[in-house]
C-alpha cells in the first residue's frame, strides 16, 4: 500500500450518501464517530482502499482519520491541505477544528493555532494566529465606560418575558450591558429572526449593547463532538471551551465584570453549563444567577412558547412574551385563516 499513489476525491454527502458506510468504518477504526452536519468529505484512496478522510461542515473541519498503516507518512497534512482547498472553493477562508489534545501538535504543524482547551477532552483550533485577536479588536471598539460592565449570552429561541426580565434586572445593576445573541442557525427560529426579536425587546434600555454572536460564542448544537464518545464529555468540553473563550478573550476586550444568567429549573444541560460558569469565572468575573419569573404559576421558557406555537395557542403565548415578540410571531407563524 505504501508504494501506491494516493488519489484524493471530493464527495458531496447529499449526492453520494452511499459513500458514508466506508467513511464510517475508517472513522470507527480511529475511535471516531460521524457528525451528521458534514456536507463534504475529502477522501484519500490507495488503489481500491479508502485510507484517509476529512469532513467539512460549513467552515469547521471534522472527522479527520488516516488508516493506521499510513500514519507517520504525512497523509493527514495532505488531507488537511485538500480539505482547506475545498473550503476555499466554498468561500470559507477562516476555518476551525476541534480535536483531542493529543493531536494538537499534529494540527499545529499544518497551520492551526489553539484557542482554548478542555482538559484532556478537546482543544479548539483555527487556521490563523490572528483570528481571535481580530475579533477582540472589533469588540474593543464597542467598549463602554463604567465600573460595572455586564454580559448576557442568550439564544432567545424566541425572546420571552423571562429574557426581558433578566436583561432589565441586569441593566439596572450595570453601567453598560453587552448582550450576545448566539449566532448559529441550529434553533427553531433562524438567527436573523432571533436577533430582530431581541433588539425590539430591549430597545427601551439605553445602556444595552446588542451583539451579533460570533463563532467564538459556541452553540452546543454545532459543537464538533465526533471524537468524544460519552455525552457527558461532549457537554463538559463544549461548556469549558465556550466559557474559557469568554473569560480569556471576550470579557477582557470589553472590560466585563459581571456575567448574568437565569436559573434553570428545566434543562440539565443548561444547569450544568451554569455550574461551569460559576467554576471557571470564579475570581475573574462575578456570576449573577437570577431566579426565573413565572406566568400562570410556571417558570417562563422559550420551549413552552415553541410548544404553544405548534398548536397555535396565541392567547397563551401573549401571556409569556413581550408585545414585540408577539407581533413577530403573529406576522410570521400564525396559520392563515381558512377560506370558507
Amino acid at each position: 500500500m505504501h508504494s501506491q499513489p494516493i488519489d484524493f476525491r471530493h464527495t458531496l454527502v447529499a449526492k453520494h450518501p452511499e459513500r458514508l458506510s466506508q467513511i464510517r468504518y475508517l472513522l470507527a477504526d480511529s475511535g471516531l464517530g460521524l457528525d451528521n452536519d458534514i456536507t463534504l468529505f475529502v477522501e484519500a484512496w490507495s488503489g481500491s482502499q479508502l485510507v484517509g478522510c476529512a469532513g467539512l461542515a460549513a467552515n469547521v473541519i471534522k472527522c479527520v482519520a488516516v488508516n493506521e498503516q499510513l500514519r507517520g507518512e504525512n497523509l493527514s497534512a495532505r488531507l488537511l491541505a485538500e480539505v482547506e482547498n475545498a473550503a476555499l472553493e466554498c468561500g470559507h477562508f477562516h476555518l476551525f477544528l476541534c480535536t483531542r489534545p493529543c493531536n494538537r501538535e499534529r494540527f499545529a504543524r499544518s497551520g492551526f493555532w489553539p484557542i482554548a482547551q478542555s482538559g484532556n477532552n478537546a482543544v479548539l483550533m483555527e487556521n490563523t494566529p490572528q483570528g481571535i485577536e481580530r475579533y477582540c479588536r472589533s469588540l474593543r471598539a464597542k467598549r463602554k465606560c463604567g465600573e460595572n460592565i455586564g454580559a448576557i449570552v442568550m439564544n432567545a429561541n424566541p425572546f420571552t418575558l423571562g429574557h426581558r426580565h433578566l436583561v432589565e434586572q441586569a441593566a439596572q445593576r450595570c453601567d453598560a450591558l453587552h448582550l450576545f445573541v448566539v449566532r448559529e442557525d441550529a434553533s427553531f427560529f433562524p438567527f436573523s429572526a432571533r436577533l430582530e426579536m431581541v433588539r425590539a425587546g430591549v430597545a427601551h434600555l439605553p445602556n444595552v449593547v446588542v451583539h451579533e454572536g460570533s463563532q467564538y460564542i459556541i452553540s452546543r448544537a454545532t459543537f464538533p463532538a465526533y471524537f468524544l464518545k460519552e455525552t457527558g464529555k461532549v457537554q463538559q468540553a463544549w461548556s469549558e471551551i465556550d466559557v474559557l473563550i469568554f473569560r480569556d478573550f471576550i470579557a477582557p476586550a470589553l472590560g466585563i465584570t459581571h456575567r448574568f444568567i437565569g436559573s434553570e429549573p428545566f434543562c440539565d444541560i443548561t444547569r450544568q453549563y451554569n455550574q461551569t460558569l460559576h467554576d471557571l469565572l470564579a475570581s475573574h468575573i462575578e456570576v449573577v444567577e437570577m431566579p426565573r419569573i413565572k406566568a400562570t404559576g410556571n417558570a417562563i421558557s422559550a420551549s413552552e412558547v415553541r410548544r404553544l406555537l405548534k398548536t397555535q395557542q396565541f392567547s397563551r403565548i401573549r401571556e409569556i412574551v413581550p408585545d414585540s415578540t408577539f407581533a413577530h410571531l403573529e406576522t410570521h407563524y400564525r396559520a392563515s385563516a381558512e377560506v370558507a
